[in-house]
């Protein structure tokens, strides 16, 4: 009954903080975390509400009702501890050692005490459900319905129970079997993720170095060869020696030059790369993200594209990190200006409520990297949430007065 209170959290592509860090399949990992964890589980236990008034007003004897509460405070701590227990280890002995305790406990209630404890038995199936694999689930959850069964036409009206226990019993523990399976296939899936991102990190490192050798090893070599020459003419021949000097400057400068390219270069943003990082930031923090697949940017200039995606991550990074929100929606559009000039414009919006402090620098400085491509930013509270947009020229920039603070609206 834990997973079913959690399968959404886990199976929605959000990060594993917050509610999602205390679902079935994952172990808590702070006092948070195990505290809703405990209040999860701890509502399906409403349904136990007919053995604690079976025995508040069955009219049992008090050495019946002695046995009844400190059974049922045994059954719901055994339940407990195979809630918490799952994900902790891949070791399925302690779980069908409680299981078998809990089944055992459950028929023996029930002969002693009466038909209303056949319900134990459903909680024994869907704990088998949530915590074995499915090899072994497909096997303990009919069983358990079938020692429910068995009671039931044992204990006197117990027939009557028996429909409307039987189905929950069977379909609870089926169910939980699925949410399981999908929360460890959630994990595996962001563990994957996470793996080929520290690849392709590694690679791009990798990629770096190679070009930087490329780069720099001719001109190294060159700067060498030249040094030794200018050494050995230097006693009899400064002129020459002089010259090789000015050689090895030259070299020295254009190898500069081609560095800083290179960097530069790579620490140029893609917007396709900045909205492939964005759903992939978005979703980690459990925002619903809505972003264009396919923005065709083949004809938009590279400052402009550079000034967007900058535009795009920091106001990501504000929707992840200040604004609660629950969704973020971010459009492409091409527009022309009041004067006709075409322009690209990004639009970021969210439902959080983040947007109403004071501008920062983050969106300060957007708006100083735009207005040097020749775009412009707006940004600032929208009633329902915060939206931030940028624009930047399909052509080439136009000069324009640079913004001030008070044009720019922030919670950077």
């Amino acid at each position: 009954m834990d997973g079913m209170t959690t399968a959404t959290r886990t199976t929605g592509g959000g990060s594993y903080g917050g509610l999602g860090a205390a679902a079935m399949g994952k172990r808590p990992e702070n006092r948070r975390q195990w505290l809703v964890k405990a209040l999860w589980s701890g509502i399906w236990l409403v349904f136990l509400s007919a053995p604690v008034v079976d025995l508040l007003d069955g009219g049992h004897g008090p050495l019946a009702q002695v046995l009844g509460w400190t059974g049922l405070v045994v059954f719901v701590a055994c339940y407990l501890a195979l809630v918490f227990r799952t994900g902790r280890s891949e070791r399925n002995g302690p779980v069908l050692l409680l299981l078998a305790l809990l089944s055992a406990e459950s028929g023996a209630l029930v002969l002693f005490l009466g038909r209303e404890w056949l319900v134990l038995f459903v909680y024994v199936a869907i704990a088998s459900g949530a915590a074995l694999p499915l090899r072994l689930a497909c096997w303990t959850i009919p069983g358990a319905s079938a020692l429910m069964a068995g009671a039931a036409l044992v204990v006197p009206g117990g027939r009557a129970f028996l429909v409307g226990l039987l189905v929950p019993a069977l379909l609870g523990g089926f169910a939980m079997t699925g949410v399981r399976e999908l929360v460890r296939t959630t994990i595996a899936l962001r563990e994957a993720r996470a793996t080929v991102a520290q690849l392709a990190a590694n690679e791009e490192r990798l990629r770096l170095a190679r070009d930087l050798h490329d780069l720099l090893g001719h001109s190294l070599s060159l700067i060498t060869l030249k040094s030794e020459l200018a050494g050995r003419m230097l006693p009899a021949h400064p002129d020459l020696a002089a010259r090789q000097i000015a050689d090895i400057e030259q070299v020295s400068r254009q190898a500069m030059t081609d560095v800083r390219e290179a960097v530069t270069g790579y620490r140029r943003p893609r917007l396709g790369s900045e909205l492939a990082g964005a759903r992939v930031a978005l979703t980690a923090a459990e925002v619903r993200a809505d972003l264009p697949a396919d923005p065709g940017l083949d004809d938009v200039p590279e400052d402009s594209e550079a000034a967007l995606a900058w535009a795009l991550r920091e106001a990501v990074t504000n929707v992840v990190r200040h604004s609660g929100a629950g969704r973020c929606t971010v459009e492409l559009l091409r527009r022309r200006t009041v004067d006709g000039d075409p322009v690209l414009e990004l639009s970021v919006e969210d439902n959080g409520s983040g947007g109403a402090g004071p501008h920062g620098n983050g969106l300060t400085g957007l708006a100083e990297r735009l207005h040097r491509a020749g775009g412009t930013l707006e940004a600032g509270p929208t009633g329902h949430g915060f939206r931030l947009v940028a624009r930047a020229p399909l052509a080439g920039p136009d000069a324009h007065p640079a913004p001030s603070a008070a044009d720019v609206g922030s919670r950077a």
